[in-house]
């Protein structure tokens, strides 16, 4: 069934019941099947999965994906197969889509893991169990659910707000269903083809699983497994040189006296950083190597020189050294500045988000929709729910905020209202143009409780958190809506699938964060120092913990070059922000893709950029549509960068896992 809306003249005119009567009598599909019990299944397996790879990705670049599209494609592909085998009957087009929701969900409970919470550790210096991790994961992310249906039947029932995100999912559900199921199958088999190469190169530079593979399956040395694999592809394909200039006494690069691989100017091949990149795009991963090369090219030798950065014991100074000491603090200026004046400078993300909640339709001369009836009631989230839930679920974070991590009890309370308004401001910047300004509207909260009480630093990244996860959800699950109501389906029921989302994500992503991230030792206890590595150089965690810093030990407890550069990171990212608006989004640069290539390592940067110029390049030169060139390389971008980060972050994983059993 084609996609049946309003038009322009209809939305502006009739009152929310005359849209809900039609969407009933047109588009609801009430007997078809939706949230049953094996979409559920698939949602809660598939968005397990999806959060993993989430958390890997987000670890290594500070970026979080969306999976939405990708997981409706895999499931789609996954039932066809099962029908075609007489396992299954079809899997329908509601299905898909509840699926589809419980999977964006957990992809999205990997955020806090790698932001708020990760920077809430090395702050106090204390690893916070797994269990109220969950917990407080789960909580404020219910919130974030209850804190979206109010502003549901107004953003789309009422004003029929377009979602961009959600919209193309829910075209993309429709047209597989009802006319290009072959492009489905097709886009499938791109994505698993491209996970397949992902996953193969993987496992060859992965040394805990060559261990496994050499010493355990072909018994090749008998001896300690702590001992190298025989034979593995180094990550790293500069170490090759370095073997031979050691041998062979030949030139190594340094700049300014300081050798290039202490700075972690290297060359690798890393899968998962290709595909980001090529979702990224040229000019945001532009941003990024140019922050990379400016911190650690320029900046890190140039201080090291000048004495500005303090060595370690070895007398060297290393990049996370180097990041800690001075080149995070200009970074976070960057990202803060860009992405607090990005935000502010679209008042119409404020005005409109108001005014679409509070106004009301006594001008048009029809009834008070007050006294009319609800005629959607029985498949709509009841709103007594979020009225009740509300402060219920908000009371328990508050209450954990100060149980679980020594928050402020009262400033965390007194943060909901703002969060709420805040998360109010996200849906309708996602509703408008599918971005979400969570970082911005977390430094908010912030600042804010920052600015109340600077002591405690568990109270500004909590309140923080807390905002972020909640504005966070809410947009995400209006978003996921959006494709629903587009298809007929009942929102009661997405509402469920999301909290089943939030449980699958937060129970498959969080025992990864220890494995990945805090290893038991040889002693059997874990470590933070192992939280922030080389491998997982956590930018959203360092950025996070970077505020909190600020706000604990205030400006005048930097050195006055690492002022100096604050200072030229704010102007300069200010200045990319105007020209960002005055030449209409056509300047490429950015304070927030320059200061997060800052905090990432440069050969990762650099896989960003090479992955983004080559699809770049690749839609260029097919452009012509009916081709198979076009179908691939732009039909497909999207597929086939899914398929590297999944591969690539699905083998990772098991050899971290692979490494702490061998030891």
């Amino acid at each position: 069934m084609p996609v049946c809306e309003l038009n322009e003249d209809q939305i502006k005119t009739w009152t929310r019941t005359e849209k809900d009567k039609w969407w009933l009598e047109n588009v609801f599909r009430g007997n078809l099947p939706q949230l049953t019990w094996r979409s559920a299944l698939t949602g809660f397996l598939l968005g397990g999965v999806l959060s993993a790879t989430n958390l890997y990705i987000g670890a290594k670049s500070g970026v979080t994906l969306g999976v939405g599209l990708t997981s409706v494609i895999l499931a789609f592909a996954l039932f066809k197969m099962l029908v075609k085998a007489g396992i299954t009957s079809e899997f329908s087009i509601l299905e898909n889509n509840a699926m589809q929701s419980i999977a964006t969900a957990a992809g999205y409970m990997t955020s806090p893991l790698i932001s708020s919470l990760a920077a809430l550790m090395l702050m106090t210096d204390r690893i916070i169990p797994w269990w109220q991790m969950i917990l407080w994961n789960c909580v404020i992310s219910i919130l974030g659910v209850l804190v979206a249906f109010p502003m549901k039947r107004r953003f789309i029932n009422d004003d029929q707000m377009p979602f961009p995100e959600g919209r193309a999912c829910g075209v993309v559900l429709d047209t597989l269903y009802t006319s290009n199921a072959g492009s489905g199958i097709f886009k499938a088999k791109v994505l698993a083809t491209a996970a397949a190469i992902s996953a193969v190169w993987q496992f060859l530079i992965s040394e805990g699983w060559m261990r496994l593979v050499q010493f355990k399956l072909l018994a090749l040395d008998k001896g300690s497994l702590a001992l190298k694999a025989p034979w593995y592809i180094r990550e790293r394909l500069d170490e090759y040189y370095y073997l031979l200039a050691e041998k062979y006494n030949l030139w190594t690069p340094r700049i300014l006296g300081t050798d290039a691989r202490d700075m972690g100017l290297r060359v690798s091949v890393d899968a998962a950083m290709i595909g980001v990149g090529g979702l990224m795009g040229l000019r945001t991963s532009s941003g990024v190597l140019i922050g990379a090369l400016l911190n650690f090219a320029l900046l890190g030798p140039l201080m090291i020189h000048l004495g500005e950065v303090i060595p370690g014991s070895g007398g060297k100074i290393s990049r996370g050294e180097f990041v800690n000491q001075w080149g995070l603090w200009w970074a976070v200026t960057a990202m803060v500045i860009g992405s607090v004046f990005s935000l502010f400078a679209k008042p119409k993300m404020f005005t409109s988000a108001f005014s679409t909640i509070f106004r009301r339709r006594a001008s048009s001369g029809k009834p008070d929709l007050k006294k009319e009836p609800d005629v959607l009631a029985r498949i709509e989230l009841p709103l007594w729910v979020s009225y009740v839930g509300i402060p219920i679920f908000g009371f328990l974070g508050a209450w954990m905020a100060h149980e679980f991590f020594g928050a402020n009890w009262w400033l965390v309370a007194a943060s909901v209202p703002l969060t709420f308004i805040l998360s109010i401001i996200a849906a309708n910047a996602m509703a408008l143009t599918a971005w979400t300004p969570i970082g911005a509207l977390s430094k908010i909260t912030q600042f804010t409780m920052g600015a109340i009480d600077h002591t405690n630093a568990a109270t500004n990244l909590s309140t923080a958190g807390m905002t972020g996860e909640v504005a966070g959800n809410a947009a995400n699950l209006l978003s996921d809506i959006k494709p629903g109501y587009m298809l007929g389906a009942k929102p009661r029921q997405q509402a469920i699938g999301h909290i089943i989302g939030i449980l699958s994500g937060a129970i498959a992503s969080t025992p990864i964060f220890y494995i990945l991230f805090l290893p038991k030792g040889n002693d059997g206890t874990r470590s933070l120092s192992t939280l922030v590595s080389e491998q997982f150089p956590m930018p959203g965690a360092k950025q996070w913990e970077g505020v909190a810093r600020l706000i604990e030990k205030g400006l005048s407890a930097l050195p006055p070059s690492v002022l100096i550069s604050m200072l030229v990171a704010a102007v300069i990212a200010l200045v990319f922000e105007v020209l960002r608006i005055t030449t209409r989004g056509r300047f490429p640069l950015s304070g927030i893709t320059v200061g997060l290539g800052a905090v990432l390592p440069p050969d990762a940067a650099l896989c960003m950029f090479v992955g983004a110029l080559a699809f770049h390049f690749a839609g260029n030169r097919s452009q012509t549509p009916g081709t198979r060139r076009h179908l691939i390389w732009v039909e497909c971008l999207e597929p086939i960068c899914a398929g590297l980060i999944t591969g690539a972050a699905l083998i990772g994983i098991g050899n971290a896992i692979c490494n702490v059993l061998l030891g």
